[in-house]
């Protein structure tokens, strides 16, 4: 194992000088790879959907991307007018301009419907007529009136276009679902695509954002304090992520990148050990982000976080080989010497840290968030990107431009390595006392995880006097909610929709879940097949109440929708497929934390299959993939977390190349994650699809001072045959390196703070913590092991803690 190592690093030193003797060759070729990424860059995109969350191929996707192909866009943006007098002429004439600004201005628009052009459904004799609710205008306060009253006593209207005493009424936009495609027309309510397999693609993020900016222009231009206008809706909700998102991209990377810039300032002194480090993490953080463009991978949430990692993480790099680069030429080598023994010294150490984190981040790869997924894979490559700019573009610049550094003798240490070295120290001289205070913190920690729990509501990432959380929490609270799930039922044959049972099913159905609360969970309307039939047989008999219902006759069913059909109104496209064998059973609900939706989604699905046993129902819509976001967030974190556990311990045993220290070297590496999660739990934090990021991040992140702690240790050891001269000397050299590294780390992780979402301030102090809270564990719990499991019993005057023979055996092997 130990010749292996030799090997290794008399390979990185006899690479070293062959980058010196060669670095312009060296500089051309990553300026060529630097060159290609960097062209991909435009290419980038956007996407903050909730759609995004979620693989395409995920069965929740499926089922959802089947209905949008049938039934058109359901993510729909609410206008709320209120509190007024909805049926007052003033207000009236207002909704009339504002609905006629929405349509005329908003691209991509399907139907904009508010209380002016609600359906109206009534008898005159044999006819059956629909038209617009204000098809003719009351010219009385009696019309008026009667018009109210007509309108309040409309089930279809209530909670959908004017809440229950008519002081809010929505206006609902609904836009395609697909971006146009020039030669060919989609009929999102019909099973097939006026262009020979031409599949359309949806709307994307772009599109999104003109749609909602479009509806912000109109509503700025109508709103008033006597006109008070909401707008909310998940396309809003996108945009506004969208929004921040690219703002604080923008301001977390100028603060990493300062932050860096006064932390290397403040380690080494010199232009050089500035410019060239962030020369290369700068180049690694945009080649990464040209590599996601190169693949069509868009940013997304989750990976709003990647540009700050990846400055912070290959910072880190850097400041290993550069601290032994300007150690070696305080000894009086010369420059190209100097670079090739840091390499020899520091490379091995940087390559294993490299292959720990990133095997840390690719745990997330195979998990079942697509974003999470996509910053799993594409961290490592950053993390790998950095490795070999690290490696062999930082020495070829530094081989190229003299920064004028200062040879001397190192006659002494200064205060930060003599305050290293006391505390290494100290930790192989009280091993019991710190091991005993450690594990009675992580047994504290262990009762804060057990109040753990997990949340998906992307609302509460919003400071609560946004404009999104204002109008959001109105709609919900006046007009019954903002999302919307849905229910398909496929009765399998043609026209299974005109039979009575089905039919039926579908009005017991509303009668039973309208009435559903549950914690936050509340239904404000339903809408069916079923709703529209009672509405023509009650109009086709003298539009009398008592004739709101089912007709109990399979032709009878069949003419009325004939009749409806051929009155004009595409309606019946938005509930039924063309040869009326699928249904679509919609549910409004509020916006609230998904978690609370466990109990109402698995009612909805039981309750609809027990009432259509032989047709196949499928549960869709956006709530429903939030749900299934909520739902993939638990499995992730179990998932990610054992995967990253298990794959770093068998690195680490192997880069020891020793079970038994392996193992305990993986101790201060668990603890801090177990502190964190422990403190998240005492303060009532929730495990989300941002916070469960920490513990594989961390893992990765914190296992890179462990590796370069053992790494030199062993060195050390195998010159002085002696534990506490070892972890002094290490103390001395690679201590240094770990401090810079971890506040590079946490610094990167703060700037966080600066945030304009809570879910990201939350995740950048507790990733800081952790990461803070993992040097701490290496500079005082790894000595405190090595000194306890390896002790000599017969203590050396004056060195600390001797070896005994069991650990000069380890050394020796690896």
């Amino acid at each position: 194992m130990k010749a292996w190592r030799d090997n290794i690093e008399a390979w990185f030193e006899k690479t070293g000088r062959l980058i010196c003797k060669h670095p312009f060759i060296t500089v051309f070729f990553f300026a060529c790879l630097s060159g290609f990424l960097l062209f991909q860059l435009p290419k980038t995109t956007i996407d903050t959907s909730p759609t995004g969350m979620l693989h395409e191929n995920d069965p929740a996707m499926v089922r959802y991307n089947e209905f949008r192909d049938q039934f058109g866009r359901d993510e729909m943006i609410l206008v709320a007018v209120g509190p007024v007098d909805v049926f007052s002429q003033p207000v009236l004439e207002k909704i009339q301009a504002l609905h006629q600004d929405l349509e005329d201005s908003v691209p991509y628009l399907e139907e904009v419907t508010s209380v002016l052009n609600a359906r109206s459904t009534r008898g005159e004799g044999d006819e059956l007529i629909v038209e617009d609710l204000f098809e003719e205008w009351p010219q009385t306060s009696r019309e008026m009136e009667a018009l109210k009253q007509r309108a309040l006593s409309t089930p279809i209207y209530r909670n959908m276009l004017i809440n229950e005493d008519a002081t809010y009424t929505a206006i609902t936009i609904e836009t395609s679902a697909y971006k146009p495609m020039a030669g060919a027309s989609f009929d999102a309510f019909s099973d097939s695509l006026n262009a020979p397999s031409v599949k359309p693609e949806y709307l994307s993020d772009a599109e999104n954002s003109e749609i909602v900016r479009a509806v912000r222009a109109v509503v700025a231009r109508h709103s008033s304090p006597e006109f008070p206008l909401y707008t909310a809706g998940s396309p809003v909700l996108t945009e506004d992520l969208r929004d921040y998102m690219l703002r604080d991209i923008a301001r977390f990377s100028a603060a990493a990148i300062l932050l860096i810039a006064l932390l290397l300032i403040v380690a080494f002194r010199t232009w050089a050990g500035v410019v060239w480090p962030l020369t290369t993490v700068i180049l690694s953080l945009a080649c990464t982000l040209g590599l996601m463009a190169m693949f069509g991978v868009p940013l997304k949430l989750p990976t709003q976080i990647l540009p700050s990692f990846i400055l912070a993480v290959g910072v880190g790099d850097s400041v290993h080989i550069l601290a032994i680069y300007y150690r070696n030429i305080r000894m009086g080598l010369e420059r190209n010497e100097a670079i090739a023994k840091a390499l020899g010294h520091s490379g091995l150490a940087v390559l294993l840290t490299s292959l720990t984190t990133a095997g840390g981040l690719l745990s997330f790869s195979r998990t079942e968030i697509a974003p999470i997924a996509d910053l799993g894979v594409f961290s490592a490559a950053g993390v790998v990107l950095a490795l070999l700019f690290s490696l062999f573009l930082m020495p070829a610049l530094i081989a190229i431009f003299p920064s004028g550094e200062q040879r001397h003798s190192n006659n002494g240490a200064s205060r930060l390595d003599v305050f290293l070295s006391a505390i290494g120290d100290f930790a192989v001289g009280r091993p019991k006392t710190i091991l005993t205070v450690t594990a009675i913190i992580m047994a504290a920690s262990a009762v804060g995880i057990t109040q753990l729990h997990f949340s998906h509501h992307t609302l509460a990432w919003f400071p609560k006097d946004s404009d999104l959380v204002v109008s959001t929490r109105t709609i919900d609270h006046e007009m019954g909610g903002t999302l919307t799930m849905e229910v398909i039922v496929n009765s399998g044959e043609e026209n299974g929709f005109y039979e009575p049972n089905r039919l039926n099913a579908l009005s017991a159905m509303a009668d039973k879940i309208e009435p559903f609360t549950s914690e936050s969970v509340f239904v404000g309307q339903t809408r069916s097949p079923a709703d529209i039939l009672k509405e023509i047989n009650q109009a086709l008999h003298e539009n009398k109440p008592e004739h709101y219902s089912i007709p109990q006759d399979r032709e009878l069913a069949a003419q009325e929708f004939l009749l409806f059909e051929n009155s004009g109104s595409d309606d019946l496209q938005k509930v039924l497929d063309t040869d009326f064998s699928k249904a679509r059973f919609t549910i409004k609900v509020p916006s609230v934390d998904m978690v609370y939706y466990h109990d109402f989604v698995n009612a909805i699905s039981a309750w609809f299959k027990e009432a259509f046993p032989n047709d196949k129902v499928t549960v869709t819509g956006l709530m429903k993939l939030l749900y299934s976001t909520f739902y993939a967030v638990m499995h992730t974190m179990a998932e990610s977390y054992i995967i990253a556990i298990l794959v770093i311990t068998v690195l680490m045993i192997l880069m020891i190349g020793n079970l038994r220290l392996g193992l305990i070297s993986m101790i201060p590496n668990i603890a801090p994650i177990v502190v964190c999660l422990g403190v998240m739990g005492a303060l009532d934090l929730t495990l989300n699809a941002f916070t469960i990021l920490i513990g594989s991040v961390a893992l990765g992140l914190a296992v890179d001072d462990t590796i370069h702690f053992m790494h030199n240790f062993r060195r050390y050891y195998g010159q002085f045959q002696d534990t506490g001269r070892a972890v002094h000397e290490t103390m001395q050299t690679t201590g240094r390196a770990m401090l810079f590294t971890t506040i590079a780390l946490t610094s990167g992780f703060i700037v966080f703070l600066m945030a304009s979402m809570k879910n990201l301030m939350t995740y950048g102090s507790l990733a800081a913590l952790t990461i803070s809270l993992a040097l701490l564990a290496d500079f005082l719990v790894v000595p405190a092991l090595l000194a306890l499991v390896f002790r000599d019993k017969r203590a050396s005057a004056g060195s600390g803690v001797s070896a005994g023979p069991k650990f000069k055996e380890a050394a020796q092997h690896g």
